[in-house]
């Protein structure tokens, strides 16, 4: 929930040496690990050994430098940091202080205790010189290591105490923080009865009241997604509420103008307007950039069971599946229509395709019975499925209820983050466990596992009728 509630803030560091802890510390952490050993750089020509907390580089046998006396090494790289074709040597490493010898004009004093920092020097015609000295960061590192992402661009790759990693890359000034961790939040079912429509349609056909309260979190956020749990149409005869829902389509355009960005369509009320109701949604999503999950249009005849987002350099596999369309048979000539919850190996198959082709899965699922706040054995049964086939989360709607979230863990440690149940985000309905819904809030960051939910919550939303037909949604 940190980046939902305080936004994305981009780290630029515009000196010269990062160090990379706040407090003041009078010794040296236990965590820290000593590296040692011996390796070579630049074709051989140099040979670099760390021992005893010291650096030596040797040049045809013979010492060319040696790390400063003041400085203990914990590890040390040789690699092309700076992506010039040539290797720099790059240290993390501790010293007294947390500045150099410019220290920023408004610092009276430099601090006396340890902290921890990266020296980068580059080879120079037989001599090892300073490129890059003096900065701060704000974080513990443990590890660092150098690496490309799919663009071939090094980056050192920095690892804290709890695992989570933070990517830099190199400018021409230094380094500057990358993103590597995606922030997500998801809301319930946008189930839209006959009074919330009539009352839209009076306000200048507009529906933007219905997010009024959640836009600020909406654009905090990396990633927002609601359910859109009935078809839209642009035709006032196919209108309807309960038990067959035809949406105007001005409500697919007030999400729109909220700012999300997928919206999941595999519901049991996906057929209620036929196979126009499915392809006129799909159609109005994806014409103005949105990701449509669940549905296809008939004229999609090859199987798209999943749509790859990317975020940060995190490429995320999205899928959706219902439990059913209310007894209306999805068209055999159109078998993709609606992303059905039937057949368990087909589903085994989806994800074990979006897995080959992302860093982390997340299926949407509309199941369970609605008004329980317990999830079935129907939900727990492919909840193992979904787990057993790799999926990294699993968030589930259609209960019109609120229910429990956990963490599912299988025999080889694979962890699995589930909420049951998100309830409704908007509805007509008055039951008293209906007007309570959820935001769903969890955050994919890179560690040292892979990419994994790091942050995750629950954050209880009430429904409140006002006059004149008004419905609005705001956190209880």
């Amino acid at each position: 929930m940190k980046k939902i509630m305080i936004g994305i803030m981009a780290v630029a560091v515009a000196s010269a040496m990062i160090c990379l802890v706040t407090g003041k510390l009078t010794r040296l952490p236990r965590w820290v690990e000593w590296k040692r050993g011996t390796f070579y750089s630049c074709c051989g020509e140099y040979e670099i050994s760390l021992e005893n907390k010291t650096v030596r580089v040797l040049r045809e046998k013979e010492i060319i430098w040696t790390s400063p006396e003041e400085v203990k090494v914990q590890e040390v790289l040789s690699c092309d940091i700076d992506n010039d074709s040539r290797d720099e040597l790059v240290l993390l490493c501790w010293k007294k202080g947390r500045y150099g010898r410019h220290r920023p004009f408004w610092v009276e004093e430099d601090e006396k205790g340890w902290s921890q920092h990266i020296f980068v020097y580059e080879y120079e015609r037989g001599e090892v010189r300073p490129k890059w000295m003096s900065s701060y960061i704000g974080q513990d590192v443990t590890e660092m290591t150098v690496s490309s992402r799919r663009d071939g661009v090094n980056r050192l790759w920095l690892t804290d105490p709890e695992g989570k990693i933070s990517g830099w890359i190199w400018t021409s000034w230094g380094f500057t923080r990358e993103e590597t961790e995606v922030s997500f939040v998801v809301f319930g079912d946008n189930l839209i009865h006959e009074p919330i429509y009539r009352y839209g349609l009076r306000q200048e056909e507009s529906f933007g009241f219905l997010f009024e309260n959640l836009r600020d979190v909406i654009a905090r956020s990396d990633v927002a997604v609601i359910s859109q749990e009935t078809p839209l149409t642009d035709d006032p005869a196919l209108y309807g509420g309960y038990p067959r829902f035809g949406t105007p389509a001005q409500v697919g355009q007030a999400i729109v103008d909220a700012g999300f960005d997928v919206v999941t369509c595999a519901t049991n009320h996906a057929l209620d307007r036929g196979v126009k109701g499915v392809e006129f949604t799909r159609a109005f999503f994806r014409d103005r950039g949105i990701l449509c999950l669940g549905i296809q249009s008939s004229e999609e005849r090859e199987n798209l069971p999943c749509e790859i987002m990317e975020r940060n350099g995190i490429r995320i596999a999205m899928l959706n599946y219902t439990y059913g369309t209310n007894g209306i048979k999805v068209p055999e000539e159109s078998p993709y229509l609606v992303r059905l919850l039937e057949n368990e190996e087909k589903v085994r198959k989806d994800i074990e395709r979006a897995r080959a082709r992302s860093d982390f899965v997340i299926v949407f699922v509309h199941w369970g019975t609605e008004n329980a706040e317990q999830a079935d054995a129907f939900q727990r049964e492919w909840a193992e499925l979904f787990l057993a086939s790799g999926v990294d989360a699993v968030v589930g709607t259609h209960p019109h209820a609120l229910q429990p979230f956990e963490v599912l863990q299988d025999q080889q440690g694979h962890e699995m983050l589930v909420y049951y149940s998100l309830g409704n985000y908007v509805s007509a309905q008055r039951e008293e466990n209906c007007v309570k819904g959820g935001m769903a809030a969890f955050t994919v960051s890179l560690t040292d596992k892979g990419y994994r939910v790091t942050e995750y919550g629950l954050y209880p939303l009430v429904i409140t009728r006002k006059g004149g037909g008004r419905y609005t949604v705001d956190f209880e």
